[in-house]
């Protein structure tokens, strides 16, 4: 068979398959569309043909049922908290009167022991008894100008047994022309600064002291602006702890002022009343020292203008007519309110009080007679006096 024929045959056979397929094709696409229309439209009218879910009941709470009718709560306002009112201190404890008599026992032995002993048996007042009587006085070491004038009090004397009496009541006159000691408690701080020299008692009497004001209902603070010693420092944290009282401590080597001025500007936050600062106890001869007092007094001042309030004087009542010179000149440097007469029942010198009331003119307003906290006392002068020149009791009195 020739070669054209057969490949005309064979292209004719394709074309027809190709034909027969196409036609297959427009026979069966057409019928799909159809019957994928016909399930459209089925499926709408079945769904319209459905009637829709039935809704579900409303909920109907059952009925409550209440046995008594409930009262409804008030609405509280929020406001700020108002301030507490403060709460009343107890009353004070009764101050215990000091036993004058027997805190005055040694000076009262060294003193009007050795006058009893003079004078008992005399007759008269002759040039040689005035003359112990002179030497008794200046001893005591009551001071050079008061020994003096109770000296010249004993002269005006008619008879040995008039000697006493009238120097008991020229005491009392000295003593009686200072002026008051106690000052009221300023409002809302009252600020005490407390001086003295090393070993005066200082530090134990501001234990007292604080011990004192808190038993009387108030809020006491005690500031260690003695930074030069780390003993002092722990010293009066010992007694701020016995008293039962607050303090403010510095670094040893600190800046005191700035103690001073921490404790009196927390004050107020810590609700306290009463200040006490402890300084460093100096010499009286100590310049730069003394200084320093006033630079503590200033630095105060710029938190609370009008103080310190008090400025209390410690002296040993051991020293004698030394306590008189440190009178003078602490208050050439601070201006001291009163003085403390610290260790009182020790000494043989307690008639130095006479000296510093006629010299210095300044106010005791406390003795320490004791070694336990509660041994401060307010100074009584017609008790001192008493109990200075009364006749010494048996086994009081010395040999002249």
């Amino acid at each position: 068979m020739p070669q054209a024929l057969v490949e005309t045959l064979f292209l004719g056979g394709i074309a027809s398959l190709l034909l027969g397929l196409l036609v297959c094709i427009g026979i069966a696409y057409p019928r799909a569309l159809r019957d994928r229309a016909l399930e459209r439209r089925g499926d709408e009218t079945a769904r319209a043909a459905t009637p829709p879910p039935a809704a579900a009941p409303a909920y109907e709470p059952p009925p409550l049922e209440i046995a008594e009718p409930i009262a409804a709560e008030p609405v509280v306002e929020e406001r700020p908290p108002a301030a507490a009112a403060p709460p009343t201190p107890a009353p004070a404890p009764p101050r215990v009167a000091p036993d004058y008599k027997r805190g005055l026992r040694i000076s009262r032995k060294a003193f009007i022991g050795r006058l009893q002993n003079l004078l008992s048996g005399k007759g008269e007042l002759d040039s040689q008894t005035l003359e112990e009587v002179e030497e008794i006085l200046f001893a005591a070491d009551l001071g050079v100008a008061t020994a003096d004038d109770l000296l010249q009090v004993a002269r005006s004397a008619s008879s040995p047994g008039e000697v006493t009496a009238r120097l008991e009541s020229r005491a009392v006159e000295i003593l009686a022309g200072l002026p008051p000691a106690h000052v009221e408690l300023a409002e809302p701080v009252h600020v005490i600064l407390v001086v003295g020299v090393n070993g005066s008692g200082k530090t134990t009497s501001i234990g007292k002291l604080a011990h004192r004001y808190m038993t009387e209902g108030k809020r006491v603070m005690v500031a260690a602006a003695d930074t030069y010693r780390a003993a002092a420092i722990d010293q009066l944290a010992v007694w701020a702890e016995r008293a039962g009282v607050d303090i403010v401590k510095g670094t040893p080597g600190g800046d005191p002022a700035s103690v001073a001025f921490d404790a009196v500007k927390s004050a107020p936050t810590r609700d306290v009343n009463v200040v006490i600062i402890d300084t460093a106890g100096r010499l009286q001869t100590d310049q730069g020292l003394m200084d320093e007092l006033n630079k503590i007094q200033r630095v105060v001042q710029k938190e609370i203008p009008s103080a310190p309030h008090e400025v209390i004087l410690v002296l040993d009542g051991n020293t004698g007519q030394n306590a008189i010179r440190q009178a003078q000149e602490f208050s050439r440097s601070v201006t001291v309110s009163s003085i403390l007469l610290s260790k009182l029942d020790g000494t043989a010198k307690g008639g130095v009080v006479l000296g510093i009331a006629q010299e210095i003119g300044l106010p005791v307003r406390y003795v320490g007679m004791g070694e336990g906290v509660g041994d401060l006392y307010d100074f009584d002068a017609e008790e001192f006096a008493r109990a200075l020149f009364a006749p010494a009791d048996s086994g009081e009195a010395t040999p002249s």
